[in-house]
């Protein structure tokens, strides 16, 4: 199933609180954006300890949450941006449960695979100026999630997003979320988990140390 791909997002690092940077806020661009191997560019990531990187190339932020954290903090000019929670793809009706770890998509030219679940931090809570968003995604599992890049390409705004393989069916993001970021992991999920080779390194090693 192919879908829209509304805006394609990127942003700079710019001052957030106090002297801290952040790059959350992403603005649609006009026209083919490179997809590379550490992500589009240009696109930057204040704290690349934590984002960017190979491993989280490319953040997806389904545009459905936007409409559910309407009705839970009221409206904020953030949710009318494809990129308000730092998204760098725009698109509805794909959703935590329905991708798995290693499925691939065709992303305009590009081929990219999802790498892992995003795991929410108080920058969030800081940009939309609400406590307790953390704490929401963590219960609801509205938590987008990150791709890696197999096959550079271009990707422009009204390109499709077409999954064309299904990786590890049984590990919905929604699934690996709830085990490794909510952490109901059972000990037997948890092995599974730490020898899950599309999953990222950092998350097959939380895996593992948690299974002890």
């Amino acid at each position: 199933m192919k879908h829209l791909v509304t805006a394609v997002c990127t942003g700079t690092a710019r001052p957030f609180n106090g002297a801290e940077l952040s790059a959350i806020a992403k603005r649609p661009r006009e026209g083919a954006v490179q997809v590379l191997e550490d992500g589009l560019a240009p696109d930057e990531q204040a704290d690349r300890s934590v984002h960017g990187g190979p491993e989280m190339a490319l953040h997806l932020y389904p545009l459905d949450h936007h409409v559910w954290w309407r009705d839970q903090i009221g409206d904020h000019p953030a949710l009318d941006e494809p990129g308000g929670f730092g998204s760098n793809l725009a698109v509805t009706g794909l959703l935590e449960d329905h991708v798995h770890i290693g499925d691939r998509f065709r992303l305009g030219t590009a081929l990219i695979e999802i790498s892992q679940p995003r795991q929410p931090c108080w920058k969030i809570e800081h940009r939309f100026g609400h406590k307790g968003m953390v704490a929401q995604i963590i219960t609801t599992g509205r938590c987008g999630w990150y791709f890696r890049v197999l096959e550079p390409g271009e990707v422009a705004a009204g390109d499709s997003l077409e999954r064309v393989a299904i990786g590890a069916a049984e590990w919905s993001v929604a699934r690996v979320f709830r085990a490794l970021v909510a952490g109901k992991a059972t000990p037997e999920e948890l092995a599974a988990l730490a020898a899950l080779d599309q999953l990222t390194p950092r998350l097959r090693e939380r895996a593992a140390a948690r299974r002890g």
